[in-house]
């Protein structure tokens, strides 16, 4: 069984914190852009945060940050923003398809319509390796919605997924998050 649940302990938050700098460096590896910005893994131990992990019998299989975001600068009205997604080398389409199912039940949760997120794309979204991720995460359901400045100042594709309550859904996957902070809180802490 998986299970998404918020990072509570400082052993947990060291582990995402290590998750993000080894998958920033599986990337780097294969020229695939990765974030400018180098306190990503430190942002993951910073207490004010509220991360969130997937686990899979205690493998941390990925880690973001949901926050409840009503203006991104881009979209329009309320939604669940998933902040800092980062996988497990190795296992991310799997993994992207189990966070997509557990995110939209959970915005649904939330009463909110939408979860949106962002992914690095210095080329033109229809140019590899970002071309081939976006067309996964159609597949998956999410809309992009172009590309523009994200929400650190760099340019990204934006995500969308209409929120749809899954009730079967707590069978494969176990949820223990934290309501999340709006993101004007999270990046006033960042």
């Amino acid at each position: 069984m998986y299970e998404m649940r918020s990072l509570r302990t400082d052993a947990e938050r060291d582990e995402a914190a290590a998750l993000v700098q080894d998958r920033q460096r599986w990337l780097a590896m294969r020229g695939v852009p990765t974030p400018a910005r180098s306190d990503i893994p430190a942002l993951f131990r910073a207490p004010q945060v509220k991360p969130a992990g997937l686990f899979e019998d205690g493998l941390l299989l990925a880690c973001m940050i949901p926050q409840r975001g009503t203006d991104l600068g881009w979209g329009e009205g309320p939604c669940l923003f998933l902040d800092c997604v980062h996988t497990l080398p190795g296992h991310s389409d799997d993994t992207v398809r189990l966070i997509t199912l557990w995110a939209s039940d959970f915005a649904a949760r939330l009463e909110v319509p939408l979860v949106r997120a962002e992914a690095m794309a210095r080329h033109p979204l229809d140019v590899d390796p970002i071309a081939t991720f976006l067309r996964r995460l159609t597949d998956m359901g999410w809309d992009v919605r172009g590309s523009g400045t994200g929400q650190h100042h760099e340019r990204v594709a934006r995500l969308e997924l209409t929120a749809e309550l899954r009730p079967g859904l707590s069978a494969l996957i176990g949820c223990q998050v934290h309501e999340p902070q709006s993101a004007a809180d999270q990046r006033s802490i960042a």
